[in-house]
């Protein structure tokens, strides 16, 4: 078969990869594989533990790509605290990911993408390059090829505008009156994911302000005509869910003369006080990076001095977000996931065989414990009478703990031999009664809220950087199903329902939707599992349209590997990709899940894992695996390509965790959903 071409990028499509029972060997895979396997899972291990911060935890880089840098050096020129030391290692950092066509890409091997390639141009200028520099004259005409400025998202836009190389009339409006809309009135700040919903309060506040600082130096070069920047275009027909809200975008734009000062005034200090109150311990707000700039922005232009303690605090949680690499370079972090890690790390090694009471295992129980959030946040909304319990994905964001960081960490703690164990079960039921009270009337999960479905959002002009709200997924669903399915509540209605919902998710050729990781690889690797943990037969017809379609996807290197772009071109790209170490053990964890042991498949899927591992017991994973928003913003975690290959090596050698009774009746704790 020969390779086609994607169009759209140019990227070349790779031929599907033909089944395991096609490929021809003269060396039975089976001999040697087990022997390797046990090399490869001490090496891994080794290497794992040895990676442990002093205070339990673990924590890998989280790489996305260049608007974070550029953003980071753009918020300092707007308050006028730009230094040469970090200008110079951002600059550094953003010239070494500019591809060969001068366009910045935001994923690795990706295509191009217009408002990465302006941001990164502009923070490029702030760093001194002369715009006639031959890497500067690629990027600027790369923009102008694909429509200019004009042609940007939004929030590219909107930084612009910060210094007038855009008009602030040109953008959609975004009023702070939002701050006051009740929770039944449709685009109530509640209606937003977290994130979103984090974002846009501080924005409401910048646009309201519409501050502009002096430019310092022209972008002339970054229109298509500089004498009309951004020329008309025609709005979506009147019956379209676009052309409406265009059209309204435009009444609020002529409403905003009309707001007295006073409502306008009353509604920015509302949204301030809003933003406040979400500042976390740390200084941060959410634990994410575009929140904390824009609240620090939205506070500063409320009269917040820079010396002001939550403008410090805030500052300084800002400079934790940078990673300094020993080539003098400065990498912007959009998030850090040291629970996420911690509790995939001790699955790990748990499932690798390191022993229950390993001081390392309890070292991490310890930290996770003491991470546990036992207060309300902005998930109480909607569910007021709810009592708290649960994780969050960050160091600190007692404000949004997450459904999957949740059942993750209970998984990982039901692995431990705690000293004291009532501690554990403690906090697992609490944890327990939480995710079963975020179940959305669905009967499925999403990430942080319950029933965040409302169209509305989506549809906003405004809202064109990535997803903005929080439906249920798969790969959540998944995580929790095989929570409870470990405390012994396989059984319970609600339980019941999730695997309903999983069922009736599962794609025609077999496959599950990822939400959260690229992609049907990641949705799939997380659902047979579950489904299997939860008591689904491995023969089960849903079991057995996913093990086609694993085996079908497998590369002809044995491992699996999935492109990002089959977000967005789903039918070329599903389960297509360059090998990846993450990508291969979530498959290999499916298939041994679905009874796949013994399988050619599964062994040369061991195979390519063994094969690729470095003497030093890691992987290397240059590719994106991780997901923010589908195909818009994505990650790569550079610890994915650790724990997940040492969790299927473990499995493949000691069987999986489930097989022979739930975790917590193997810890001696009786299953409850209730909890103190």
């Amino acid at each position: 078969m020969t390779a086609t071409t994607d169009g759209s990028t140019g990227a070349a499509i790779p031929p599907r990869a033909a089944a395991a029972s096609d490929t021809d060997s003269t060396d039975p895979l089976g001999a040697g594989v087990p022997e390797a396997t046990e090399r490869a899972v001490a090496r891994a291990t080794e290497y794992l533990l040895a990676r442990q911060d002093p205070e339990g935890w673990w924590k890998g880089d989280l790489e996305t790509n260049v608007t974070m840098d550029a953003e980071d050096l753009l918020l300092r020129q707007f308050l006028g605290i730009r230094d040469e030391a970090t200008t110079r290692a951002a600059a550094l950092f953003i010239r070494g990911e500019q591809r060969e066509d001068g366009a910045w890409a935001t994923f690795y091997g990706g295509p191009g993408e217009l408002s990465a390639t302006v941001e990164a141009y502009v923070a490029l200028r702030l760093a001194g390059d002369a715009p006639d520099a031959p890497h500067m004259a690629r990027a600027s005409a790369w923009v102008r090829e694909r429509g200019g400025i004009a042609s940007a998202r939004v929030f590219t836009r909107i930084w612009l505008a910060l210094f007038g190389w855009w008009k602030w009339e040109d953008l959609p409006e975004l009023p702070p009156e939002l701050i006051w809309f009740p929770t039944w009135l449709p685009l109530n700040i509640y209606d937003f994911g977290c994130w979103a919903r984090q974002t846009i309060v501080p924005l409401t506040i910048v646009s309201a302000k519409r501050p502009v600082r002096p430019a310092p130096f022209p972008l002339d070069e970054l229109h298509t005509d500089p004498a009309n920047p951004n020329p008309p275009k025609p709005l979506a027909p009147l019956a379209s869910w676009d052309g409406a809200f265009e059209r309204l975008d435009r009444v609020v734009h002529r409403l905003r003369a009309a707001v007295p000062r006073r409502v306008r005034r009353a509604a920015m200090n509302a949204a301030a006080r809003w933003i406040v109150e979400r500042q976390e311990n740390d200084g941060c707000w959410g634990g994410i990076q575009p929140p904390a700039v824009y609240s620090v922005i939205a506070l500063h232009l409320m009269g917040y001095d820079l010396k002001h303690p939550v403008m410090r605090a805030g500052l300084d949680s800002l400079d934790r977000f940078a990673i300094w690499r020993d080539d003098g370079s400065r990498m912007i972090e959009a998030c850090q996931s040291p629970v996420w890690d911690t509790c995939l790390a001790v699955i790990a090694l748990a499932d690798a065989g390191v022993p229950a009471d390993h001081p390392k295992l309890l070292k991490a129980a310890d930290w996770m414990l003491a991470e546990e959030i036992r207060r309300p946040g902005d998930w109480s909304v909607k569910r007021p009478e709810l009592p708290p319990g649960g994780w969050a994905f960050e160091f600190h964001n007692d404000n949004y703990p997450d459904i999957d960081d949740t059942a993750e960490v209970a998984l990982a703690l039901r692995r431990v031999s705690h000293p004291v164990p009532d501690r554990v079960d403690g906090a697992i039921a609490r944890a327990v009664r939480w995710n079963f009270g975020m179940q959305s009337k669905n009967g499925a999960w999403g990430a942080f809220d319950v029933d965040n479905t409302s169209p509305f959002p989506n549809r906003l002009p405004f809202c064109d950087f990535g997803e903005v709200i929080d439906p249920p997924s798969a790969d959540v669903t998944a995580h929790v199903v095989e929570m409870m399915a470990a405390e012994g509540l396989a059984h319970d209605p609600r339980t019941r329902r999730g695997v309903t919902w999983l069922l009736a998710e599962q794609e025609a050729d077999g496959s599950w939707f990822g939400r959260w990781g690229v992609n049907y690889v990641y949705g799939t690797g997380s659902v047979v599992p579950a489904l299997t943990a939860a008591g689904l037969p491995t023969s089960h017809p849903a079991i057995r349209r996913a093990t086609h379609w694993l085996q079908q996807a497998q590369n002809d290197d044995g491992g699996w590997g999935e492109d990002l772009r089959s977000y967005k071109y789903a039918r070329e790209w599903s389960g297509r990709g360059a090998s990846t170490a993450s990508q291969t053990a979530w498959a290999l964890m499916a298939l041994l899940a679905a009874g796949e042991r013994d399988s050619e498949a599964v062994e040369r899927g061991v195979r390519w894992l063994t094969d690729t591992q470095r003497d030093d017991g890691s992987w290397d994973e240059p590719y994106f695996t991780g997901t923010g928003f589908p195909w818009d913003f994505s990650i790569n975690y550079h610890l994915y390509r650790q724990v997940f290959p040492l969790t299927a090596l473990g499995r493949y050698l000691h069987g999986d965790p489930f097989d022979k009774a739930p975790l917590a009746a193997r810890s001696g704790v009786r299953a409850t959903a209730g909890g103190s």
